[in-house]
């Protein structure tokens, strides 16, 4: 889904948002432009050796002032090329900082930004970001930045030695200056939609590129290669047609930059050829003239070229700072904790999605739910009911709408998110693994300090002896998504995962979903020994999962409607009674 926002906004404000970044490279990039200057104007007095070369050794007949003269031409060749050479220099190292440290600020506040925003955004729209996009910022810091300066600054200084050397002469070669002046603007307003819409549309093609690659396994099983194929050739279409919309307008606006100039400078060859004839002007001059008006060419010429850049980095920088702006996770508060009800307690807690319609119902509506200090709390729900958004509420993975929820009488929204995380370990029905190794994968919950002794307990306490078997042990790479095991095998890495640091607060949801029936026997029998050491809530779906619980609570329209045990619930809750005798069912099938 493309993002575009259709708002007015100046190209310099936007690009002006960048200087943070660029403040620490300044004086590499400013002295870049200094020497981009001095090349340019070594440039500029070529036409006037040319002059003095034609009025004096050429006419004169002097074979040793031109070659004097050719000698002067061959070193100022050599010094702007050696100037041009040296600006790259000073820009390469600077600008690839200036990069990296974005690409990293964008990172970390991409893991700093609460899970409702990673819910609103096409993950291809964020790589598009990261990628793309400050490539475009790379490459405008390095050329148009400096040569907007640079050619401005050399057709000013050109266009006063033409003045001087005929006005009249430069009168002609101005006239173009006003419709050009007029086309720039006029291209600047079309180019930057333009611009912003192809941005968002190659964020769109990386999103059906991820999701072709991740759920490659589904599309072959299905056999829908041709509609996805089809999806991506529709997008690649659309870009197609909006990156020819950019190619025409800067056509049109070369076409319009290259033209106007070349007939002023035609106009300019003639009038100045019969001046010369008229004796009014000496050849010398009319040369001088006319090869400053042909340097001034590639600054002329350059321009839409370098409109156009900017236009593209000024929507690369609105697009970066649309997830920059994004308010990070908030920290911790500093309201009021209480001593008393220790263990894990919901107070009055509710909860709607952000983005859900304001009249709609909330999801959760005055949950009042405690687990006391030692106790497992199996969680059990119909299907939609809120169980797994209930849970996540717990490490704040999403906020609270109002209400409180309290882990050993202190509010979690008092304490950092690093230390409520730091006391409650999670594991989810579905399982994410990391392009890493098994050990690495494991003891990412441990939070550091963890070694061999803790992850061999954590894998035995989740059944998962098998990953001895693999090429390398425990230090196998699993592969992205951990695609190379099997849904079992990654979702007993993800328990592993979750007890391995011995945390005081254990939330569970459906660990156990894809075990089949005797390795879910084993994984709950030693699963026993560590939820005695802990508060456990656990999202429960079969009989033999809510039997780790101490007790079971059942939620119902929002609500938490009946807590007890679980032979007590079957006996005095239909609903409840009804939800596990068709799991049971299920299990028997």
């Amino acid at each position: 889904m493309s993002t575009t926002r259709a708002t007015d906004r100046s190209a310099v404000r936007t690009l002006l948002r960048l200087w943070p970044y660029v403040r620490p490279v300044r004086a590499r990039l400013s002295g870049a432009a200094v020497v981009a200057v001095l090349a340019s104007c070594t440039g500029l007095v070529i036409p006037l050796v040319l002059k003095w070369m034609v009025d004096g050794p050429v006419a004169d007949r002097d074979p040793a002032g031109v070659w004097l003269g050719a000698l002067y031409l061959l070193l100022l060749g050599l010094a702007e090329a050696l100037l041009f050479g040296l600006r790259r220099w000073l820009v390469a190292r600077p600008l690839s900082h200036v990069e990296a440290e974005m690409r990293a600020d964008l990172y970390r506040h991409l893991q700093r930004l609460p899970v409702a925003f990673h819910d609103r955004w096409a993950s291809g729209q964020l790589l598009s970001r990261g990628t793309t996009d400050l490539m475009l910022l790379r490459m405008f810091l390095a050329f148009p930045l400096t040569f907007l300066l640079v050619n401005t600054v050399t057709i000013v200084i050109g266009v006063m030695i033409m003045l001087v050397q005929d006005w009249s002469l430069g009168l002609v070669i101005l006239v173009p200056a006003i419709p050009v002046m007029v086309t720039c603007v006029i291209f600047e307003k079309r180019y930057s939609l333009v611009a912003r819409r192809a941005q968002d549309q190659v964020g769109d093609l990386t999103t059906v590129v991820e999701e072709g690659v991740l759920g490659i396994r589904i599309i072959k099983g299905f056999g829908r290669h041709r509609s996805q194929a089809r999806a991506f050739r529709e997008l690649s279409r659309t870009l197609r047609g909006t990156e020819l919309r950019k190619a025409g307008l800067l056509a049109t606006i070369w076409g319009v930059i290259v033209t106007l100039p070349e007939v002023a400078i035609g106009a300019a060859l003639v009038l100045g050829a019969v001046q010369v004839a008229d004796g009014e002007l000496s050849a010398g001059t009319l040369v001088a003239f006319l090869s400053t008006a042909l340097a001034l060419r590639w600054p002329v010429d350059s321009i839409g070229f370098l409109l156009a850049m900017s236009q593209d980095a000024a929507s690369a920088t609105e697009r970066y700072f649309e997830v920059m702006d994004e308010e990070p996770e908030s920290r911790a508060s500093t309201a009021a904790t209480r001593a008393e009800d220790s263990g894990l307690r919901f107070h009055h807690v509710r909860f709607r999605y952000p983005d859900a319609p304001e009249d709609s119902p909330p999801l959760l509506d005055g949950i009042d739910l405690h687990i006391r200090p030692g106790e497992s709390m199996a969680l059990v729900g119909a299907t939609g009911s809120g169980k797994t958004t209930l849970t996540a509420l717990v490490p704040r993975l999403h906020e609270a709408t109002s209400g409180r929820i309290t882990l050993d009488g202190q509010d979690i929204t008092a304490m950092s998110r690093e230390e409520l995380r730091s006391r409650v370990a999670v594991a989810f029905e579905e399982p994410t693994l990391f392009s890493a190794a098994v050990s690495e994968n494991v003891l990412m919950g441990a939070g550091g300090g963890a070694g061999t002794v803790e992850l061999e307990r954590a894998l035995a306490v989740a059944q998962a002896d098998f990953v001895h078997s693999l090429p390398q042990g425990t230090d196998t790479q699993v592969g992205e998504q951990g695609h190379s095991l099997s849904g079992g095998q990654r979702q007993r890495l993800a328990l592993a995962r979750a007890v391995v640091g011995k945390p005081p607060f254990l939330v569970l949801d459906d660990p156990l979903s894809a075990l089949d029936v005797h390795t879910e026997a084993a994984v709950e029998a030693a699963l026993r020994d560590v939820l005695a050491d802990t508060t456990a809530l656990i999202v429960a779906h079969r009989p033999s999962t809510v039997l780790l619980a101490d007790r079971v609570a059942l939620l119902s329209g929002g609500r938490i409607t009946a807590v007890g045990t679980h032979h007590e619930l079957l006996r005095t809750n239909a609903e409840y009674a009804h939800l596990m005798a068709g799991t049971d069912e299920e299990d028997g099938r």
